[in-house]
């Protein structure tokens, strides 16, 4: 496989992100990251190649599949634990490899663990969270990069009335910088409207054990 960061860093390296200047947080959004016919041709692969599950998590004292399927993946260390769950990772897929190269080098990260997530129709969401275990450090940086349908994401800080929602569309690539996680949450809500897939990438860093 060609190295992804070789061939189109040059057509993205110009494009400026828009900035979001919020209250104990800042965000990085590059529209149309990914041009178009690449972000399809991927999220296509994606789609047909990955080992998607439907995990259960412990919600509330009982056990519920999670509305969406997903994948964790990254190097050998990188297990993560949420919602009472260990997840262990799959071993990196070349494209999925080749994708965080390019967005550490786009975004002078060293993220080594991708979690994705493939939400095949509406009702299929993600509720309000932050990505704040304890596997990600006190203050991470966290990226997204979207593919396929396009959907609504939603922050809202912990402790006061401050919101925001952007419409993440194919090719999007969002960084939500430190310290977001620690005073914000994010969703990815139902939504009717959204008649075809949409599959997005975060990409994290997870440390070494002691």
């Amino acid at each position: 496989m060609p190295d992804l960061a070789q061939s189109d860093n040059q057509a993205t390296a110009q494009r400026q992100p828009q900035q979001f200047l919020l209250p104990q947080a800042e965000l990085w959004l590059w529209k149309q990251w990914l041009p178009t016919e690449r972000a399809q041709a991927y999220f296509s692969r994606l789609q047909q190649e990955l080992n998607w599950q439907q995990p259960q998590l412990w919600l509330f004292g009982k056990a519920v599949c999670i509305p969406r399927r997903q994948v964790w993946m990254g190097d050998a260390h990188c297990s993560y634990r949420y919602s009472g769950v260990t997840f262990q990772p799959e071993p990196w897929h070349p494209l999925v490899w080749q994708l965080t190269l390019w967005v550490n080098r786009q975004l002078k990260q060293q993220f080594n663990a991708v979690l994705l997530n493939l939400y095949q129709q509406g009702d299929d969401h993600m509720g309000w969270h932050s990505d704040d275990e304890p596997e990600l450090g006190i203050a991470p940086d966290i990226a997204s990069l979207s593919l396929g349908q396009s959907r609504r994401f939603d922050l809202k800080h912990k402790t006061a009335d401050h919101q925001l929602s952007l419409m993440l569309e194919d090719g999007d690539l969002l960084l939500m910088r430190a310290p977001c996680q620690q005073f914000w949450q994010h969703r990815v809500p139902k939504q009717a409207k959204a008649g075809s897939a949409r599959l997005n990438l975060t990409f994290r860093y997870i440390k070494s054990a002691p």
